[in-house]
């Protein structure tokens, strides 16, 4: 299988290449300490995670203004978000790629619970932090599991359906947009004739130029080997170039507008007035008064976050435990002679994003969680180790103190234009038809998870959930039972034997061993077999006197031994079992009284 490992030329440049995949023989610590190879190690990943992390800077400020906007929020709440993220996990993180900040779905997701509300989305962020810490001090990870796949992609393509539409009416200038999806899309489209020619242009402008910049970063990859120093040359700058195309939008557009402004010229929607400066560090507030006086206490705050509380951390935390593992698995590398292993501890990920989050909530964040956008950045640039996230942070920290004044001439039509691109590869119009290959069934999850999530978000993945789980719970209820017929009936068993499937089981057995003239023999392959709780003890006690008192026999065969265990304490009247199918047949056909 090939993969992207990191190597070392002459000890000193790094670059990525493709190679055959070959086992890991040590780990970072391993490397790092041994004293042939510990001082140029340092000193060359401080080199490339200073690199990847103004990289990945330049892509996160202008992301960070944008999703600020999904997220109903101040431009300036996005940068707040995102600085936190890459000191804390610097220390506690466990994957050299992962950065932490503002994404487009959580972005829409606190959308749906703070309606804009500051206050709602620091005490939001705070409650998040706090659950997810929880979880990791509890080892809750496992509760993940239960999203399945075609939940989770049904979501991601509805919410990506749900942001890109909702930046049209920013690259169009209209105002007065309901944020309901099914309003969203009828207004948008009557207020057509509204629209501002500035605000059409600039926008298309930057969606044309994002897109072509998008399709030369991926047409890199179809370069022959060994170029030529000028084809090398050419392709880093693209390369360059593509990797900070937001920033470059950002910069142009705000250039244009401000042009635009100091000649007294309103073509375009800016994104107005921002607070300047950092924000301050002090105890997120509990509590809230209103404009007309109403105070709203700390209470009354969680109780209209709601379901917020659970959705948004486990989706924070899912989000981030992805992208961290599949980095962790896919970005292995070789330095020097060893192969360095990356390991990925899901507990330890889960206690980073709850106490970024609950650290974030004292600098006014809104809730954070891993980024894949910028975690491809950040290992395509050939980051080493998190500190990378220092840099970023130091970075966008930077940009609070000194540009904050310049951001509130950066027209909504390039931010909206910035979301598009970031959202549209999430709509994967090929996992449909792939569901559909693999299992049909599995469609159905995907589709209401899909087709609720326009209606509230959290509707989606709730629905997807409960869907997946009556399936799930439908096939521990009717597992699958082969009957064939030897001479004596073997009946297989597809899978485990629990509670819900007792009925089914039974019925099966009565049908075709003794509700039938003569009744038969059977013989039970229970090799997939690999627990069975009370109830199913119980219920074969009282299959095994049927059998006896039909005059025929129910040999048990293939037994694991935690399960044979079981059923030797539960003394079972007539129990018998053999090590093989071919074993228990033998035995019923020359002796079908056997007992």
């Amino acid at each position: 299988m090939s993969q992207r490992k990191l190597q070392t030329e002459s000890h000193t440049q790094l670059k990525w290449h493709e190679e055959e995949l070959q086992p890991c023989d040590k780990s970072i610590e391993e490397v790092s300490a041994d004293s042939g190879y510990g001082v140029l190690l340092r000193l060359t990943w401080l080199k490339m995670d200073m690199l990847a992390g103004l990289t990945v800077g330049m892509t996160t400020i202008p992301q960070a203004l944008a999703y600020a906007e999904v997220a109903g929020l101040p431009v300036q709440y996005g940068l707040y978000s995102s600085f936190m993220g890459g000191f804390v996990y610097c220390v506690f993180g466990t994957s050299k790629d992962i950065t932490l900040g503002p994404t487009a779905i959580m972005s829409l997701l606190c959308f749906w619970y703070i309606r804009g509300d500051p206050v709602y989305a620091v005490v939001l962020t705070l409650l998040c932090g706090v659950v997810q810490l929880a979880m990791a001090l509890l080892r809750l990870g496992f509760l993940l599991d239960f999203i399945s796949y075609p939940v989770i992609k049904g979501f991601t393509c509805a919410a990506a359906v749900t942001i890109g539409f909702g930046q049209v009416k920013n690259i169009l200038g209209v105002k007065d947009v309901p944020q309901q999806f099914f309003l969203q899309v009828y207004y948008t489209f009557q207020k057509l004739p509204e629209a501002r020619v500035g605000d059409v242009i600039l926008g298309l402008f930057c969606l044309f130029f994002l897109l072509m910049m998008t399709m030369m970063k991926r047409s890199l990859d179809t370069v022959e080997d060994n170029p030529s120093p000028v084809v090398m040359g050419s392709r880093r700058l693209v390369w360059t170039l593509a990797t900070i195309r937001n920033a470059l939008v950002v910069i142009a557009a705000t250039c244009v507008a401000y042009s635009f402004e100091v000649t007294g010229h309103d073509f375009f929607t800016l994104t107005g007035k921002t607070a300047a400066g950092l924000p301050p560090f002090s105890a997120p507030p509990l509590s809230e008064t209103t404009a007309n006086g109403t105070h709203i206490s700390f209470g009354k705050i969680a109780t209209d976050l709601g379901g917020g509380l659970a959705v948004i951390p486990l989706m924070g935390v899912l989000e981030s435990i992805a992208i961290a593992k599949a980095f962790g698995t896919q970005r292995p590398f070789l330095f020097f002679t060893h192969h360095v292993c990356i390991i990925i501890n899901a507990n330890q990920e889960l206690f980073a994003i709850g106490l970024t989050n609950i650290l974030g909530s004292f600098v006014s964040a809104y809730p954070v969680t891993g980024s894949f956008g910028r975690t491809a950045v950040n290992s395509q640039t050939g980051a080493c180790t998190p500190a990378g996230g220092i840099v970023t942070g130091v970075l966008v920290i930077l940009s609070l103190a000194f540009l904050m004044p310049l951001f509130s001439f950066v027209p909504k039509a390039s931010l909206a234009a910035i979301i598009i691109c970031a959202v549209g590869p999430m709509i994967e119009f090929s996992v449909p038809p792939r569901i559909w290959r693999v299992r049909k069934l599995d469609l159905l999850p995907f589709s209401i998870t899909f087709l609720l999530s326009f209606w509230e978000v959290q509707y989606g993945i709730v629905g997807g959930v409960l869907v997946s789980g009556f399936m799930l719970l439908y096939q521990m209820a009717r597992p699958d039972l082969k009957v064939t017929d030897h001479g004596v009936l073997l009946m297989e068993l597809g899978s485990g034997l629990h509670f819900p499937a007792v009925e089914h089981f039974s019925g099966v057995l009565h049908t075709h061993a003794l509700h039938i003239s003569p009744p038969r023999c059977v013989v039970l392959d229970c090799q997939h077999v690999s627990s069975m709780d009370y109830t199913v003890v119980n219920e074969l006690r009282d299959l095994l006197k049927q059998f006896q008192l039909h005059g025929v026999s129910l040999v048990f065969s293939g037994l694991k031994g935690s399960v044979l265990e079981v059923l030797i304490a539960a003394d079972l009247p007539g129990f018998t079992h053999t090590h093989s199918v071919e074993a228990g047949l033998q035995i019923l056909i020359t002796n079908p009284n056997y007992d």
